[in-house]
């Protein structure tokens, strides 16, 4: 688990205050008894599951696991779901382990940002600009959301309160050409981290994915290996619509990580779970706020913490 000083893990924790509330809460309430009848508690649990916005799919893995691990029990006290809750989460969100993130050693990382309009991805781009920027990385924008009205001025006001470049075209303009500018310029500024911001348009599947593609491919004839990582931005709020976009971006484009944004306003938390036993792809980070430092690491010992961590407690 990531080290944490006590205000960064307070602030993590605020975070899923609101999945807390729902998930945690309910989770509370069906291990209230001192001891359950395994039949009994397991309808419960499923329907705590799916109310959390885990799925059907999911909760009835979460359930078997959990039923497996306790099969030996007939009545469970709460600090036996505690610890077979705890496990079992772990085993699901770990049974395919997270690939690390990928940084080329030798130029520019490309990293390519692509969501539905309205998940905060361009936010999400200068809050990863700012997190860069205090490890000391030269950072820069490439707006090569050209289509949605005001995308570009939106990028570009960023990159001037950071104080970094930000290659735009015009509004319209093919946007694999903005990136051909964007990584000749980063090639030749010594830049390190290169985030691309793309549009969020989900009406016609087939232009999307032949304009992704053409991203791809445009991006790697400049800079080899490029895009070095894909990541989906998601309103956590979404819930279950979060896991079809999920989906959906992981059929028309090869991401390797999802950034869940606004998680401090949703008590929808369970789709984490969810969304990594669906797809295999690890939630990156999290965005807990408005600032530009209100993006996390997603931790998910910190994660289970904050649903389960009361029921340490229970006696």
């Amino acid at each position: 688990m990531a080290l944490f000083k006590k205000a960064d893990k307070n602030k993590y924790l605020h975070g899923f205050a609101k999945t807390n509330d729902s998930l945690g809460r309910k989770l509370r309430f069906v291990t209230e008894n001192k001891k359950q009848n395994k039949e009994d508690f397991m309808e419960q649990l499923m329907i705590t599951l799916i109310e959390a916005d885990i799925g059907y799919q999911t909760s009835e893995m979460i359930c078997d696991k959990f039923f497996t691990k306790c099969q030996n029990y007939y009545y469970l006290f709460a600090k036996d779901i505690m610890y077979f809750l705890g496990e079992t989460f772990r085993d699901v969100y770990y049974e395919k382990e997270d690939d690390p993130i990928v940084y080329n050693e030798d130029g520019p990382t490309v990293i390519l940002m692509v969501g539905v309009n309205g998940s905060g991805k361009t936010s999400t781009c200068a809050k990863l600009a700012n997190r860069y920027l205090q490890e000391g990385k030269k950072v820069a924008f490439a707006a090569a959301d050209t289509f949605r009205a005001g995308a570009i001025e939106q990028l570009d006001k960023w990159a001037d309160q950071l104080n970094i470049p930000c290659i735009k075209g015009k509004d319209n303009q093919d946007p694999s050409s903005v990136l051909v500018d964007a990584c000749r310029y980063a090639k030749e500024n010594d830049i390190d981290i290169l985030i691309c911001d793309t549009a969020g348009r989900l009406q016609n599947k087939l232009n999307l994915m032949a304009e992704l593609e053409k991203m791809s491919r445009v991006l790697g004839k400049e800079i080899p290996g490029a895009p070095h990582d894909s990541w989906l931005v998601l309103d956590a709020n979404t819930g279950q619509n979060g896991l079809s976009q999920a989906q959906l971006f992981s059929e028309i484009t090869d991401l390797n990580g999802i950034i869940l944004t606004k998680m401090d306003g949703t008590s929808k938390g369970g789709i984490i779970i969810a969304i990594k036993n669906m797809t295999g792809l690890p939630v990156r980070y999290i965005t807990v706020g408005e600032q530009l430092d209100d993006i996390q690491d997603f931790d998910f010992d910190l994660y289970l913490e904050s649903i389960i961590g009361d029921l340490q407690h229970a006696k």
